[in-house]
């Protein structure tokens, strides 16, 4: 699969936590870091996604936000 976005990290799923509507799926991405993704319950049906699983975090944004106080 190609794609346009050029953010794309390598990693491994490390939990998987469904909701009635929504799933939070944490990846490993190495370094003792990790990405947080909250896709829809019949995607991560979909792609079958299970801890331990090799997946490929793809980030696509038009702006990023920081905020202090």
């Amino acid at each position: 699969m190609r794609l346009s976005a050029r953010n794309q990290l390598a990693g491994t799923v490390a939990s998987v936590d469904v909701g009635a509507v929504m799933t939070i799926v944490k990846v490993d991405i190495g370094g003792g870091q990790q990405i947080t993704s909250s896709i829809t319950k019949d995607a991560a049906e979909d792609l079958g996604l299970a801890t331990g699983a090799p997946v490929t975090v793809v980030i696509k944004s038009t702006e990023v936000m920081l905020a202090t106080e």
